[in-house]
């Protein structure tokens, strides 16, 4: 069974980051461009490019560990290896040493899954935050900042700068994780940066921040100018009409939500 792992020069223990190290490493050195056409460095760049689909994916990662370690316990059964001994403890010791290597195998897919998990919810969570917000927002009509003292001016327009700059970082984090460029797609394999593997187009998630945040607003106007229950009741926090610090809110409710969720997502860890 051909060891792609060999093929990368890495360890089967190697991380995703170490993979595609070796792979951009490799890649560089083989590539026909840089070799004249050679025929044996374009076959090493094939089979390094092949290496590098299976191993650069998680999934089918796990599933090939699981191909090459059943492949490795069958070659040890049937004696083909240091290990050679028909012992019944000795083929017990090997199945141990199977499972155990499997279970790693397993757990590792895991963990990968549930970081990628993570690192979505990091970029989702803050959006759907948002675009319930300015939807809140704008159908109550807030007014606190222009009946506040100046303590609590002062406390408002703070959290709304921090506001605005937790969103920023959470947006930019989550672009640069899972989103790439269309020039992306045409750079060369000679560059630096890693091959574009990333799930979405920057266009998409820039035009479902600009859909939502629109959509919120006109659909909170909309009920909102139907709906004027919270000025009735609470006319001293809440206007009739949409004020200009609307624009405070949604950045200061964005941020007190996520912390609640990153306190309870340690916890539960």
């Amino acid at each position: 069974m051909t060891n792609y792992y060999d093929i990368l020069k890495t360890s089967q223990k190697a991380t995703n980051s170490e993979i595609k190290s070796a792979y951009r490493r490799l890649a560089r050195k083989l590539h026909p461009d840089k070799n004249n056409g050679s025929e044996e460095t374009a076959r090493a760049f094939a089979a390094i490019a092949e290496a590098y689909e299976v191993l650069g994916n998680p999934r089918e990662r796990a599933r090939y560990d699981k191909k090459l370690l059943r492949a490795r316990f069958e070659s040890a059964q049937n004696g083909d290896s240091v290990f050679t001994s028909s012992n019944s403890h000795a083929r017990r010791w090997r199945q141990l040493v199977y499972e155990h290597r499997y279970n790693e195998i397993i757990d590792r897919m895991i963990a990968a899954e549930r970081r990628e998990a993570m690192e979505l919810q990091r970029l989702i969570f803050p959006l759907v935050a948002l675009f319930v917000s300015i939807f809140l927002v704008t159908i109550s009509k807030p007014q606190v900042f222009v009946n506040s003292a100046v303590i609590g001016k002062i406390v408002l327009v703070s959290l709304f700068v921090a506001g605005v700059i937790h969103l920023y970082g959470r947006i930019r984090d989550g672009i640069e994780r899972f989103t790439y460029h269309e020039d992306e797609l045409h750079d060369s394999i000679f560059e630096e940066s890693e091959p574009a593997t990333k799930p979405y187009s920057r266009l998409t998630v820039f035009g479902i921040l600009l859909a939502g945040t629109a959509g919120s607003f006109i659909g909170g106007l909309l009920i909102g100018s139907h709906v004027n229950v919270v000025s009735v009741l609470v006319p001293t926090m809440f206007a009739n009409t949409l004020q200009p610090e609307f624009i405070f809110y949604p950045p200061i409710f964005v941020l007190i939500v996520d912390l609640i969720y990153s306190f309870a997502v340690r916890v539960e860890a």
